[in-house]
């Protein structure tokens, strides 16, 4: 079993050192391409027409001076582009969680999104602050990726990664979440206006709101949350709509 990891964090970061130690438990064949840097909300960037560097640290271990997208990319079009993809892409194990509207903007989450465009089984990992990586830490992420790969017949499907948030303590009890509601960036501060120009930043935090179900009030109440996200299905509309709309086209203009 080849399992390719990566992370929003940076190499050197603590949650890809735990997301390897429990990795290891359960193949050794680990492959990691993970940034330089940190690269927190980058969301899904890719580094078009720009040279990229990827830079052995040691076998199998690979520093890349790009995004966290750009980090299954260049496993799967430099590393591996004779052949011997991973059976399974590991992402993580992010400094905070990701729930709700992170999605779009999580590095974390971008990896798993990447490589489900390759055909790929994926998981992003993320932890809520004040998580440990002692023994049973390590031990209760290499259970839990193991039996998700035993179980992948039952949410791997075109388009498809999951999101695994974990709670600050574990071993803990596994729950199905819904996707709830908890902007970030919902508030910036002026920090000068000048003639035509005005200079902001936007303010760091979240609400912390829930709902029952969510993939909050799961983890605030120390369960590991499990949500499945797809981007190949969409949001259909009903055949009517575009009749309607046509229709309406037809009108004369008022």
């Amino acid at each position: 079993m080849r399992i390719l990891i990566a992370n929003d964090d940076g190499i050197d970061a603590p949650g890809i050192a735990l997301l390897r130690k429990a990795a290891a438990r359960i193949t050794s064949d680990i492959w990691v391409v993970a940034p330089e840097r940190k690269w927190t909300a980058a969301s899904h960037h890719l580094s078009f027409d720009k040279e990229l560097t990827l830079s052995r640290r040691e076998s199998q271990v690979y520093a890349l001076n790009g995004t966290p997208a750009d980090c299954v990319v260049a496993a799967m079009t430099v590393l591996f582009r004779d052949g011997g993809q991973p059976d399974l892409v590991l992402s993580g194990v992010n400094d905070g969680r990701n729930a709700a509207e992170d999605a779009a903007y999580s590095g974390t989450l971008s990896i798993a999104r990447e490589a489900s465009f390759w055909n790929l089984p994926a998981i992003g990992f993320s932890r809520t602050k004040g998580g440990t990586s002692e023994e049973h830490d390590v031990a209760a992420l290499a259970a839990l990726i193991e039996n998700l790969w035993r179980a992948r017949a039952q949410w791997t499907r075109e388009g498809t990664f999951l999101s695994v948030n974990l709670p600050k303590e574990l071993p803990a009890e596994v729950a199905l979440a819904g996707i709830g509601r908890d902007k970030i960036a919902g508030a910036a501060d002026i920090v000068s206006e000048e003639g035509e120009n005005i200079v902001w930043r936007i303010r760091r935090g979240r609400p912390h709101t829930s709902r029952p179900g969510d993939e909050n009030s799961l983890i605030d109440s120390g369960r590991i949350a499990i949500v499945r996200h797809c981007w190949s299905d969409g949001a259909p509309l009903d055949a009517g709509f575009a009749v309607e709309l046509n229709n309406a086209l037809k009108q004369p203009a008022d």
